[in-house]
């Protein structure tokens, strides 16, 4: 039988133990057999983990420049969430502990979805779907 495939979406951050606080505050552990005193690997789920790099550790990774998030958008995180309510806190726990506002709600009826930046301006989507509408039964 073969393993699940994992994701390890690597993003720079500016100050290390701001961002681990921030995503320890909406509830988020982190897995420190791959974590340092540059790096911090964030669990998201079995398959799914965030590599939060400090900025000069993560210039080692790439000869490209690290793309500052506060001001430009290279990617957007999204993360499914079991129901409205879940997106909800998940959003409002973000804008509490240092996050800040990015896109508007979204509210489609059988699709909810808020945003948010975390401490380095990456913005995170967090979405519930109908399940029904997600397996297209609706």
């Amino acid at each position: 039988m073969s393993q699940p495939q994992m994701i390890f979406v690597n993003l720079p951050v500016k100050d290390l133990g701001t961002t681990k606080d921030f995503f320890a505050k909406l509830g988020f552990g982190f897995n420190p057999q791959f974590s340092d005193d540059s790096t911090a690997c964030l669990v998201i789920s079995d398959t799914i983990f965030a590599m939060l790099i400090s900025e000069p550790r993560f210039k080692d990774f790439t000869k490209k420049e690290i793309a500052d998030a506060s001001r430009t958008t290279e990617v957007l995180l999204a993360l499914s969430a079991e129901s409205r309510e879940k997106v909800d806190e998940m959003a409002e726990a973000a804008l509490a502990n240092g996050g800040s506002p990015a896109n508007e709600t979204q509210d489609m009826g059988f699709m909810y979805g808020r945003s948010f930046q975390d401490p380095d301006g990456h913005i995170w989507e967090v979405v519930w779907m109908d399940p029904a509408t997600a397996q297209g039964e609706a």
